[in-house]
């Protein structure tokens, strides 16, 4: 799969809106993910308005991204009903990462500005999205059209690697 080795992250974007059939296919690749015990703890909120944007862009220092984005997803964990509750960072993981394969796929640029595990970074962004105390921020995505676009990486390193 070609998009694999193509994904970069891309902190700048166009003012171009992300059309909302394109923002279906990206929720629907997080959705595929596997998960433990097939839980599938995610929950998503969609953020287009501009305000919201720019003060999710304080949660975190890594948050500038979404000065300049037209969209930002943030992805958040069920904080109740799990049956395997100690796997929703690696489920939610896994669900993320299928979503920045869509974006590429898609044309889309997208970055991935970790959150949880630091509480006062999840704490900010329950304050600016109005979720409930037991709501599990986990990442906001900056999702746009990319303004520049570079040259995917081959990061392979078989001095990584131990055959066995």
């Amino acid at each position: 799969m070609k998009e694999i080795f193509q994904r970069v992250s891309v902190r700048k974007f166009t003012a171009q809106e992300v059309e909302a059939d394109k923002v279906e296919l990206l929720l629907r690749a997080a959705m595929a993910a596997p998960s433990a015990g097939n839980q599938q703890p995610w929950t998503f909120c969609v953020v287009r308005d501009r305000a919201l944007l720019d003060r999710l862009s304080e949660a975190s220092p890594y948050a500038k991204p979404l000065l300049g984005a037209p969209l930002c997803i943030a992805v958040t964990g069920l904080g109740h009903g799990l049956r395997f509750p100690e796997y929703w960072q690696q489920d939610l993981g896994a669900c993320t990462q299928n979503l920045l394969l869509e974006a590429e796929h898609l044309g889309l640029g997208a970055v991935w500005m970790g959150i949880a595990p630091l509480e006062e970074r999840m704490q900010a962004v329950r304050g600016v999205l109005g979720l409930e105390e037991e709501s599990k921020p986990f990442c906001l995505i900056a999702v746009g059209y990319p303004a520049e676009r570079a040259a995917g990486h081959d990061r392979y390193d078989p001095s990584r690697v131990k055959m066995m």
